[in-house]
């Protein structure tokens, strides 16, 4: 279905996602929005996907919400105010909806990622991007300051770099945004598509288990205070060494010997 908001195609574990409307640069729209959200929840409980790769088709990865779309939500009695809230509730429950699923989601990022569409590489847990990517959180520059695209920027970069961007509407290139945090790494242009797909088959091979369960801790540990972050990783460390194929991973370190686990 190439017309399809979402294209997704799966290979060896790997669930490829791609934002397909490519003639609009990829914007957030409520049908992407609700296509994402399909995937999303289809994701929790998908026991063969193991990693997944969001990209975006044609020139760009993604230019954020919809203009003409919003301002068509201004047509409604209270000027639009039930529809931007709703708007931004769906956006939000997508970005942390990309967090709570327990494969790693690596963000394949290229042309330009801004407003929204930055703050969902900022949504993702890994990023790879072409060196001629330019990112930004830009709706200052129309009188709309990014302040949901805000949460997502400042939990991965530090903030003066996150309040100059904000607040200047400027953009920032693919070797800034790895030395501040936003992604990995950046890679030439035409090695894009190879350098995720080898990250994404790097972590597809680890032992499924414990991937879950360390995302899923590395999230619920993150904020909180350090001597409670220790109490609830010990847990998580208890849980994770009581899995039959944690045993095995062990037990053949040892023996100097490839595990034996379970069919993935």
């Amino acid at each position: 279905m190439d017309d399809a908001v979402i294209l997704r195609h799966d290979a060896e574990g790997i669930a490829t996602l791609t934002l397909n409307r490519p003639k609009n640069l990829n914007p957030l729209c409520d049908a992407t929005l609700a296509a994402l959200r399909d995937q999303i929840e289809a994701l929790k409980t998908d026991t063969t996907t193991r990693v997944v790769i969001l990209r975006g088709a044609g020139k760009v990865f993604c230019a954020g919400h919809d203009l003409r779309e919003m301002q068509a939500g201004r047509a409604a009695e209270d000027g639009g105010k039930a529809y931007f809230k709703d708007l931004f509730d769906r956006c939000s429950a997508v970005m942390l909806g990309l967090q709570s699923i327990p494969q790693p989601v690596i963000a394949q990022v290229h042309g330009i990622a801004t407003a929204a569409g930055c703050q969902l590489v900022a949504s993702c847990d890994l990023a790879i991007a072409a060196e001629d990517t330019r990112f930004g959180v830009n709706g200052v520059n129309i009188g709309l300051f990014c302040s949901t695209p805000m949460v997502a920027l400042t939990r991965v970069i530090g903030r003066k770099a996150a309040f100059e961007m904000l607040t200047t509407g400027g953009f920032i290139s693919a070797d800034q945004a790895a030395d501040l945090g936003l992604i990995n790494r950046a890679v030439p242009h035409d090695d894009l598509d190879a350098a995720t797909l080898t990250l994404a088959q790097t972590i597809a091979d680890k032992l499924g288990t414990a991937v879950k369960i360390g995302k899923r801790a590395f999230y619920d540990q993150i904020d909180l205070p350090v001597a409670e972050a220790y109490a609830h990783t010990g847990q998580v460390m208890v849980e994770n060494l009581l899995h039959r194929d944690t045993d095995e991973g062990i037990n053949a370190f040892l023996d100097k010997r490839p595990p034996d686990w379970a069919p993935k």
